[in-house]
């Protein structure tokens, strides 16, 4: 999978075993890595000298080689209506990104960005039509998370990679960042409450069934009608959909762990009987949960939602044929933060 496309490395490109590599082979015992760990993502320190229980010689080291670089916010929009927030951040080169908050009572769910920009250029989503810049590292992934909660005045009980890019075109970083996310001296967030959001990249899936976590993993299906599915998400052409619920009944098999299923509904591309009938032939036998969601309309991309009957046949035939599904309650629409609608930028209100 190519991962190229990182900036200059900073302290922001390495994960918890990348920082204690470093360490090492500097002489450093293998506690420092905690030290380090805690300093950056829990005290949220901005330079190493505020880090006063690490020798003066190393962090002299660190911000010779490894300089802290915090995303900077662009700007913040809120919704009116549920208190969903979409951030802006530019990072140390200028390249920028989104996030999201999604608060609940309970749950504070973060939505962040594994690239700038994306690739994968789905028909349906404003990501994919700005292009893709770069990769990010593990940190500028924490970052996105650990800023949200700060400006929340709460922690993050959820992260979900889920906002620009695609996880798996990155998946080494995107790994550490979970693994930072998760570690007891990063942000403390149990494995099952981090998810990878993928289009179906068959590599990143069955490398995912030999990690050791429990990370959640959902699949952005849309389609399990071939034709339609090359034609909505075309950097998946000639993937062939069989090939996908083969490999994902394999990741079952070896992880015990159900993947959810996401399904954008468009009118006219992706809700008649037949593309039903498919997704139920698709789903069977995976343990599957099918998260439905009327498409978030994007200027120039040309879709449309179906009426609401309609989504809920969907889910009612699911349902019946013995598939979980549910309708994706929808937050922060009047800021353009759903999924589909992050473009890197924030139009003037």
């Amino acid at each position: 999978m190519d991962e190229a496309g990182s900036p200059i490395i900073g302290v922001s490109q390495l994960d918890r075993a990348g920082l204690e590599a470093w360490l090492v082979a500097r002489g450093e015992p293998r506690f420092r890595t905690g030290q380090l760990i805690r300093w950056l993502y829990q005290r949220s320190a901005s330079s190493y000298e505020e880090m006063t229980d690490l020798p003066s010689a190393l962090r002299r080291s660190l911000a010779e080689e490894l300089p802290v670089a915090r995303p900077v916010l662009e700007s913040c929009l809120v919704s009116a209506l549920d208190d969903t927030r979409r951030y802006l951040w530019r990072l140390s080169d200028s390249a920028t990104v989104e996030s999201v908050g999604l608060p609940t009572p309970k749950r504070l769910t973060v939505c962040f960005s594994v690239q700038a920009g994306c690739a994968m250029e789905c028909t349906f989503c404003a990501t994919g039509k700005g292009g893709f810049v770069r990769n990010l590292g593990p940190g500028e992934m924490v970052e996105q998370v650990r800023l949200t909660a700060e400006d929340y005045g709460r922690r993050a009980t959820n992260a979900v990679a889920m906002g620009q890019g695609e996880p798996f075109m990155n998946y080494a970083a995107t790994l550490g960042a979970l693994r930072l996310m998760n570690d007891a001296d990063g942000l403390a967030i149990g494995a099952r409450r981090l998810t990878i959001s993928t289009c179906g990249v068959l590599e990143g899936i069955t490398r995912l069934a030999s990690e050791p976590e429990q990370f959640t993993l959902a699949v952005s299906l849309h389609s399990a009608v071939q034709s339609t599915r090359d034609r909505i998400m075309p950097a998946l052409r000639g993937q062939p959909v069989s090939r996908l619920k083969t490999v994902l009944a394999d990741y079952v098999t070896r992880t015990g762990r159900r993947p959810s299923i996401e399904y954008a509904l468009m009118q006219g591309v992706n809700d008649s009987d037949r593309e039903l009938a498919a997704l139920i032939g698709f789903c069977r036998d995976l343990g599957s949960h099918v998260n439905l969601m009327p498409v978030n309309e994007v200027p120039a991309a040309g879709f449309s939602r179906p009426p609401a009957g309609r989504v809920e046949l969907f889910a009612s035939k699911l349902t019946e044929a013995g598939i979980e599904a549910s309708v994706r309650a929808e937050r922060g629409s009047d800021i353009e933060a759903a999924c589909g609608q992050l473009t890197q930028r924030h139009s003037q209100r």
